[in-house]
């Protein structure tokens, strides 16, 4: 078992590193942008589906990683004031039944739409850029899974007593 957690940390940590190039091809098409708007009265049309695409994958592709690092927004006052073990147990049972759940039922779709849009070379409709589709909603649904594995990992992990969660550190 504990080759599968670290195989899925290894695999969120990557998709880290994935994001961490979104975030610089965002800046950098950013930049181009207000310049070439703004200096040279001459926008780009691929500017809005840039940022769009790189903001939605940025955040999908970090959000394994950041939930492996604990760097999600807790509010945790209620549950600071219950014994440890149930905490765990509660925890652990909302990530794995119900959450794990849900986000692997919107991995799924998001692979299908994924697919489908590579299959059919689906383009943005609404831009005069058209860019192709499918690499954003692929992005999107590598991003889903990653995130679906490490919050089964971060249930298991839960029960098992192994995760040092914040709340437990204060405990």
């Amino acid at each position: 078992m504990t080759s599968f957690f670290n195989a899925v940390d290894t695999f969120s940590k990557i998709l880290s590193r994935v994001a961490e190039a979104v975030a610089l091809i965002l800046v950098a098409s950013m930049i181009y942008e207000v310049a070439a708007r703004y200096v040279f009265s001459a926008p780009t049309i691929w500017a809005f589906d840039i940022s769009y695409m790189c903001t939605g994958t940025l955040f999908v592709l970090g959000a394994a990683y950041a939930l492996r690092e604990d760097a999600h927004v807790r509010i945790d006052f209620l549950a600071q004031k219950l014994p440890v073990r149930f905490r765990q147990v509660m925890e652990g049972t909302v990530f794995v039944a119900l959450l794990a759940p849900i986000y692997g039922g919107l991995s799924w779709f998001a692979v299908k739409r994924a697919w489908r849009a590579f299959t059919t070379a689906e383009v943005e409709m609404v831009s005069p850029w058209a860019p192709l589709m499918w690499p954003f909603y692929g992005l999107l649904a590598l991003g889903l899974i990653a995130f679906t594995l490490q919050i089964f990992v971060h249930g298991l992990r839960t029960f098992a007593g192994t995760q040092q969660a914040d709340f437990e550190l204060k405990a």
